[in-house]
């Protein structure tokens, strides 16, 4: 099968503080994350949410040593979608202005 992801997928596990925006049913959880992408990350998690669900992330970054995340703010506030669900997590598209820069290049 042909590798149909534009940008690598670096398997970092970053502690994050997923927060959906749904109105009815709002949840904070604290995860980690499986992968991550300049576009995107793939977030482990038993908890399900309904197609499309849009979310508020926080990642934390434990080192400064990882020169890929140079413009480490727009890993805070970072906001985006599910685009699929598994029963092992949630994959999610960063909005344009939270795509990771330093990741692009890898």
């Amino acid at each position: 099968m042909k590798e149909r992801r534009q940008f690598a997928r670096f398997n970092i596990p970053l502690p994050v503080r997923l927060e959906s925006m749904s109105s009815h049913d709002k949840k904070v959880l604290d995860l980690i994350t499986r992968d991550i992408s300049y576009t995107g990350t793939f977030i482990t998690t038993l908890t399900s949410f309904p197609e499309g669900t849009r979310f508020i992330m926080d990642f934390t970054i434990p080192s400064d040593n990882l020169k890929e995340f140079e413009d480490i703010d727009s890993l805070k506030g970072c906001t985006g979608k599910m685009v699929r669900s598994t029963r092992h997590g949630v994959g999610i598209q960063f909005d344009k202005e939270c795509k990771i820069k330093g990741l692009k290049s890898l």
